[in-house]
C-alpha cells in the first residue's frame, strides 16, 4: 500500500514538474532511439529501383527498373515522394538535403543508426547524380506522369502507367529544382567527407556544376513543365530562395570564397532582407537564414549578422509570450500551418529550433525578441513539445508515426502499404482493381514502419481514413528533418 501511494505521489510530482520545466517526460532516451531507427527505416519503403539484399521492409520489391530507358538514360533508383509511384525531383532533393543536414548536425547522437542514415542519403544522391550527369546542360527532374499515376491505385511493383521523363534545360530552365539538387549534393558531400572522400568529392564537384546551370539559366521549373509538376509540387515561392540556399550549402561544404561573395552580392535580391515564417520543400528562406547564422555566431562574419537577426525573428514568431509571436497552435499545442500535410511544417520547424539552439549554445548566444532574450534551452523545450506530440503526447493519445507506440494510424494513404504485397499476392493487381484496397475499411496489410503522416486538424482531430490523404499520407520530406530532431533527443541523457 505504501509503495502504491509513493508511486502515485511520484507520478503527480512528475506531471507537475513536466508542466513547469519539462524535466519529466512521457518518452525516454530509449523511446526516442526507437523512433529514430523507425524514422530512417521508413525510407526503405519509399525506394524505387533494385532493392538490396539487406532490405529490411520485406514486403517491398523491385520497381521502376526501366525508368529512363525510353529516353536512353538510366534513371533507375531514387525515392517515391509519398503514397504514389512518381519520382518528383524537387521534394526528393529537399528530402536528401534534410537527411544530410540531420546527420551533419546530430550524427554524433545517432551512433547506432549513422550507417542506416548514410545509406538513406546515398540512395537519394546516387539517383540525383544520375539525373544531373546523364546529359550535358540537362537535369532530369521527374519520372512518371502524376495525372495518370493518380488515376490508378497499384503497388509500385505492378506499375504499368507511363513512366514519362521530365527535364530542365537551358531553353526550359528550372533554377529551383536545380539549385535544390545542388544543395542536396553539397550537403551530402559533407556527410561522406571522412567515410568516402572520393564519393564526397564527386558530390561536391557535381553540386557546383548543377548550381552554375541553375544560376546561369534562370527560371522556374513550374513555368517550364506546367501540369507535370503543378499543382503537385509547384514552386510557389519562386527560384530565388533555392539559389541562395544552394549557394549557402556549397559555401558550407567547400569554404570556397566565391560562394561567400555570391551570397553577399545576391542575398538582398534573393530574400535575405525579408522575414519568412515557413520552411518546406518549396520555401527555403528560413532554413537558409539559420544555416548562414552559424557563420556570424562562430566567425562574426559581419555580412551574416542580418541572417542571425532574421533567424531570431523566425524563432520569436514561434514562441508564445514573445513580442514577435504569430504562430498558430492547436488546443493540444501542435504548430498548425496547413490543412494538408501539416506535420511537414512541424518537423522542419522542430529541426530548425534544435539546430539554431545548437548554434547559439556553442557560441554563448541568445535569440533576441524585441527587448527580451530567449535561451537555447527555450528553443529545445519548444521543439520537444512538437516532437512529443507527434510521438503520442497529444489529446488523441495517438502516435502519428506508423509502428511507434501502442496506437498509431492503420489506414495510411499509401499504395504499396495498402495493397497486398507481391509476396502475399503474386498475381498482378491492375490499376483499377487496386481501388478496392483504397476504399477498404481494413488496416493496411503492410506496415510502413516509421512513416510520419500528414497529421491532425486544427482542433487536434484525426480521422484514420485512407481517403483523407491530407491527414493520412506520409512523405519523405516529413520524415527527413524528423530524423535530426529524434537523434537530438535520443542522444540526451534522460531525454531532458
Amino acid at each position: 500500500m505504501a509503495a502504491a501511494i509513493f508511486s502515485l505521489t511520484l507520478q503527480i510530482l512528475c506531471l507537475t514538474l513536466f508542466s513547469l520545466t519539462l524535466h519529466c517526460t512521457a518518452f525516454s532516451s530509449r523511446d526516442y532511439s526507437d523512433a529514430l531507427e523507425k524514422s530512417i527505416l521508413f525510407f526503405e519503403g519509399q525506394r524505387s529501383g533494385i532493392l538490396p539484399s539487406n532490405q529490411r521492409l520485406g514486403w517491398r520489391g523491385n520497381s521502376g527498373l526501366s525508368d529512363g530507358a525510353s529516353y536512353h538514360v538510366d534513371l533507375v533508383g531514387g525515392y517515391y515522394d509519398a503514397g504514389d509511384n512518381v519520382k518528383f525531383g524537387l521534394p526528393m532533393a529537399f528530402t536528401t538535403t534534410m537527411l544530410a543536414w540531420s546527420v551533419i548536425e546530430f550524427g554524433s547522437s545517432m551512433p547506432n543508426q549513422i550507417s542506416n542514415a548514410r545509406t538513406a542519403i546515398r540512395w537519394g544522391t546516387d539517383y540525383l547524380l544520375k539525373a544531373a550527369t546523364a546529359t550535358p546542360s540537362t537535369l532530369y527532374v521527374q519520372v512518371g506522369d502524376p495525372n495518370i499515376d493518380h488515376k490508378c491505385w497499384e503497388r509500385p511493383e505492378d506499375m504499368d502507367t507511363p513512366r514519362n521523363v521530365y527535364k530542365v534545360t537551358a531553353q526550359n530552365p528550372g533554377s529551383d529544382v536545380a539549385a535544390e539538387t545542388a544543395a542536396a549534393l553539397a550537403a551530402a558531400s559533407v556527410v561522406f567527407k571522412e567515410t568516402d572522400p572520393s564519393y564526397s568529392a564527386k558530390l561536391l564537384q557535381t553540386a557546383k556544376k548543377v548550381f552554375d546551370f541553375a544560376d546561369r539559366y534562370r527560371g522556374s521549373y513550374s513555368d517550364s513543365l506546367n501540369s507535370a509538376v503543378c499543382p503537385f509540387y509547384c514552386s510557389y515561392s519562386g527560384y530565388q530562395d533555392e539559389l541562395l540556399w544552394g549557394a549557402s550549402w556549397i559555401h558550407r561544404a567547400s569554404q570556397d570564397r566565391s560562394y561567400l561573395s555570391y551570397i553577399q552580392s545576391n542575398g538582398h535580391t534573393m530574400g535575405s532582407d525579408n522575414d519568412d515564417y515557413s520552411f518546406s520543400w518549396d520555401d527555403k528562406r528560413a532554413g537558409t537564414k539559420v544555416l548562414l547564422s552559424k557563420d556570424f555566431l562562430e566567425k562574426s562574419t559581419a555580412e551574416f549578422q542580418l541572417y542571425k537577426s532574421h533567424s531570431d525573428n523566425y524563432i520569436c514568431s514561434l514562441l508564445p509570450g514573445t513580442s514577435g509571436f504569430q504562430a498558430q497552435y492547436t488546443p493540444g499545442g501542435l504548430l498548425y500551418k496547413a490543412s494538408e500535410s501539416n506535420l511537414q511544417y512541424v518537423t522542419t520547424t522542430s529541426f530548425l529550433l534544435l539546430t539554431y539552439a545548437k548554434y547559439l549554445k556553442a557560441n554563448g548566444g541568445v535569440a533576441t525578441c524585441g527587448t527580451s532574450t530567449v535561451t537555447a534551452e527555450s528553443l529545445i523545450a519548444q521543439a520537444k513539445k512538437q516532437v512529443d506530440y507527434i510521438l503520442g503526447d497529444n489529446p488523441a493519445k495517438m502516435s502519428y508515426m506508423v509502428g511507434f507506440g501502442q496506437r498509431y494510424p492503420q489506414h495510411v494513404h499509401h499504395r504499396g502499404s495498402s495493397v497486398p504485397s507481391i509476396h502475399a499476392h503474386p498475381d498482378r493487381i491492375t490499376c483499377n482493381n487496386g481501388f478496392q484496397y483504397l476504399y477498404s475499411s481494413s488496416p493496411n496489410p503492410n506496415v510502413l514502419v516509421g512513416a510520419v503522416i500528414g497529421g491532425p486538424d486544427s482542433r487536434d482531430n484525426f480521422a484514420d481514413d485512407r481517403n483523407s490523404y491530407q491527414q493520412s499520407e506520409p512523405a519523405t520530406y516529413i520524415n527527413a528533418p524528423f530524423v535530426g530532431a529524434l537523434a537530438f533527443f535520443s542522444g540526451k541523457a534522460g531525454a531532458n
